[in-house]
């Protein structure tokens, strides 16, 4: 995997709304680290950190069907995600596909060449 292609996969973290602020620090110090001595503790910083922040789909399904979602959502738009997740768990989906999560799963899976 390039540099690029690491920054970009540590960029997509930083510029997921949904992407908590340890996620994004974390993603910013793996993007300063690249091509230094520091590259391999930065990208286990930043790996330990996807896995504590991605959530499983059948979390996600029931956050959505909570009152915090509606508040947060609102009422239109809340069932509209709901059935997003439904949708993405029926076609194998085990993780939460907003952008923060498919973020998170993009760099474990890269775990290795990071």
């Amino acid at each position: 995997m390039t540099i690029e292609e690491k920054k970009a996969l540590a960029q997509a973290a930083i510029d997921a709304g949904s992407s908590c602020a340890e996620f994004k620090a974390a993603a910013q110090n793996y993007i300063d680290a690249l091509g230094t001595s520091g590259e391999k503790a930065a990208a286990a910083a930043l790996v330990a950190e996807a896995k504590e922040d991605i959530n499983l789909i059948d979390d996600t399904i029931a956050f959505l069907k909570s009152e915090m979602a509606v508040k947060i959502f609102g009422a239109e738009l809340a069932p509209v995600k709901l059935a997003e997740a439904e949708a993405h768990k029926a076609n194998g989906g085990i993780y939460c596909d907003c952008p923060g999560c498919a973020a998170a799963e993009a760099i474990i899976n890269a775990e290795a060449e990071l």
